[in-house]
């Protein structure tokens, strides 16, 4: 279609002959096409229709229409028994109607408004009625012929009404048939994009951090706008689509939009559910409309967000039919990428959560030819989000970053810039001149398990549970040697929880052993343990570290190979979530292993840890009476605890208690109040051990 580039003699491919070249047309160029006219079939049965609706108006709505007087006699005795409402007669040529007063005769249907009635006359005898009538002690009026018509048109006008609005939907749809890729769908079948010029982007390279091998990868495409020639000297093709592949919040719209800017190229951005309307065939024609319009803005890039809303599987899950919507837009598609020349600049982008569920006609070669995966950021790429997200925000002089970036893994590039965000408004929040670390581990901790409850109302023998149970989780984890560090433990609530143990893993984590499995499995069981011992009872607190042991437990099996009896076998099957009824690869004797296994595991980490509490029970209880006395430990305190040493530092209530002595009558030498020890024990702390 639309080709921006020239060729060698200065002419656009696609520029209409000059007059006197020659063609059918005599050299006039090309005539615009002929307008698209009803066809007379069409407008026939409209009319046909029309005049169906007036004539079975006439026949039954200019009808009198209620009770009939069989004779002008009957019609005088309603009047003298005062049946007739007075100013309600009406003579016409060959009638004369009136209204009954309600409840005057036996046998009508009960109406608060009357009856309505009429009599026949003989027309040429109409001036003998009228004498007779004058008689009578009733009023009446003659019809002098117009309230027919009125009473007519209003009987007509819906009608007539819903007749020119369905002729004014065909004929503009008529009209665009021919106007355009919208087709008879009218503006529906325009694509609803939003585009951005190179003037209004402003994001490149500098503003995306953390995921340096995606940047690598997609710089190539940059390179090709800018000097496509470059990559046609020696023949290369660039790819036509790069599906980007990545969890939640790992930037890939960011990166997109990072490569219009850097390439300063209009960006035609759309998500997938924006092709999918009410009408069928929406999809298609929006479809068509965007990459015609990509096509006449070339160089330009295409950003397809959400594809899987469109891009799933055909042939997969229950539809409803053959002709399905999602189906049809996948189509048209992948027919509109086969379209793209060599030449045409044109690029497609698409970002996807779940790149195992799309079609693999859409992710063959010559279509999303290149799949770029842009994973959650390590260690480094957390410490240069951060540094990146910092830069608008006054920070403490200082700042360790690095530190917060170990305090965050498996958080993504969204979930940093809200602990930045959340940490600037506790900063404010507190009259602070900048943000300080303890107001970003709080901020960690708030967007990744809520925020603190410190109002609620505990019992103090649920208290008590709740301390020993979290004093179970410390210890273990404080003394397994292949388990996560220790990092703080609370029994303060936060989120769903009453109280939490956290750990800070010394690395990321991207392939996990049976050692530490087993660890992790006694931290989980340590918390039952240590509260059934004290309460001799127990609670459904462990609601959560069941069902993460369970899981543990199962994947070790299923997936991992970490069975003896099982061996070096896969028995978890495909993904589950694409169909009804998960499959089974494997027998109901194989099943029963499966459970003994899983039993087996968890039996072993709850018989290791509870040995362990056993041997330490004093640690245990000592670690239970602080955290009832400061409420919160950080993971060096417990280590001292451990190693039987004891605590000697004020409680939050002294604190408290200081603080609003020194506010009362702040001496001339005092320090600053920023300077004055916190009234809370710092909250930070990071990913939390799987208890």
């Amino acid at each position: 279609m639309a080709e921006n580039p020239k060729k060698a003699d200065g002419k656009s491919p696609d520029t209409p002959p000059p007059e006197g070249s020659g063609g059918k047309d005599g050299g006039k160029g090309p005539m615009p096409p002929p307008p698209v006219k009803l066809s007379r079939g069409l407008m026939s049965w409209v009319m046909i229709l029309a005049l169906l609706i007036m004539l079975f108006v006439l026949l039954n709505g200019t009808k009198g229409r209620g009770v009939e007087i069989e004779s002008w006699r009957d019609f005088k005795l309603h009047v003298e028994n005062g049946h007739i409402k007075n100013g309600e007669v009406v003579v016409h040529d060959d009638r004369i109607t009136a209204v009954l007063k309600p409840g005057s005769v036996e046998g009508l249907p009960p109406s608060e408004e009357g009856t309505r009635a009429w009599v026949r006359i003989d027309a040429a005898n109409r001036e003998f009625y009228l004498k007779q009538l004058d008689t009578m002690p009733v009023k009446w009026k003659a019809d002098t012929g117009t309230s027919v018509w009125v009473q007519l048109l209003i009987t007509l006008a819906p009608f007539i009404l819903l007749i020119l609005l369905i002729w004014f939907f065909i004929a503009r749809s008529m009209r665009s048939a021919g106007a355009g890729p919208g087709g008879m769908l009218g503006s529906f079948g325009k694509s609803r994009h939003r585009m951005a010029t190179k003037e209004s982007i402003s994001v490149t390279f500098h503003d995306v951090a953390g995921v340096d091998e995606a940047k690598e990868e997609v710089e190539e495409l940059v390179e090709f706008l800018k000097a496509p020639k470059k990559f046609q000297r020696l023949g290369g093709r660039i790819p036509r689509g790069v599906l980007l592949v990545g969890p939640p919040g790992c930037g890939k719209t960011l990166l997109a939009k990072a490569i219009a800017g850097q390439a300063d190229v209009p960006f035609f951005s759309i998500s997938g559910s924006d092709f999918v309307e009410m009408f069928v065939g929406v999809g298609a024609s929006r479809v068509r409309d965007l990459f015609k319009q990509a096509k006449d803005n070339s160089p330009c890039i295409i950003f397809l967000d959400e594809i899987d809303a469109v891009g799933r599987r055909r042939g997969g899950g229950f539809t409803t039919g053959g002709h399905d919507e999602r189906e049809q837009t996948l189509n048209a598609i992948l027919v509109e990428m086969d379209g793209f020349e060599a030449n045409d600049q044109v690029i497609v982008i698409a970002a996807t959560n779940r790149g195992d569920v799309l079609d693999p006609a859409l992710t063959r070669p010559g279509r999303f030819d290149r799949q770029v995966v842009v994973p959650l950021p390590d260690l480094l790429g957390r410490k240069q989000i951060l540094a990146v997200h910092t830069k608008k925000v006054k920070m403490e002089p200082g700042l360790d970053l690095e530190r917060l970036a170990r305090g965050t893994p498996m958080f993504s590039g969204a979930d940093l810039a809200a602990v930045i965000n959340e940490a600037a408004i506790l900063a404010t929040m507190a009259d602070k001149d900048y943000v300080e670390m303890a107001d970003l581990e709080e901020a960690r901790d708030k967007v990744r398990f809520g925020r603190a409850r410190t109002s609620r109302k505990i019992e103090e023998e649920e208290r008590v549970a709740t301390a020993y149970h979290e004093a179970g989780h410390a210890l273990v984890q404080s003394l397994a040697k292949h388990a996560d560090p220790l990092h703080k433990v609370t029994i303060i609530p936060r989120g769903q929880a009453i109280g939490a143990t956290f750990s800070l893993p010394e690395k990321d984590r991207y392939g996990f052993g049976r050692r530490y499995l087993r660890d992790t499995m006694q931290v989980l069981c340590g918390g039952r343990i240590a509260e059934k011992r004290k309460t001799g009872d127990i609670s459904s607190g462990a609601a959560m570290d069941i069902q993460q042991a369970t899981q543990l437990a199962r994947h070790m099996i299923l997936q991992w190979g970490m069975s003896d009896r099982l061996g070096f076998v896969h028995y978890a099957g495909t993904d589950g979530r694409e169909v009804l009824i998960p499959e089974r690869d494997y027998s109901d004797e194989t099943a029963r292993i499966i459970d003994e296994e899983v039993k087996r595991l968890i039996d072993e980490a709850y018989a290791d840890a509870e040995h362990i509490i056993e041997e330490n029970w004093d640690q245990a209880t000592a670690i239970a009476e602080a955290l009832l006395k400061y409420e919160t430990l950080q993971g060096e305190e417990v280590m001292r605890l451990v190693r039987g040493d004891r605590l000697d530092k004020p409680t939050v209530a002294e604190l408290l208690e200081k603080e609003a002595a020194q506010t009362a009558a702040p001496p001339a030498h005092a320090k600053p109040a920023s300077d004055e020890p916190s009234g809370e024990e710092p909250t930070g702390d990071v990913m939390p051990s799987p208890a």
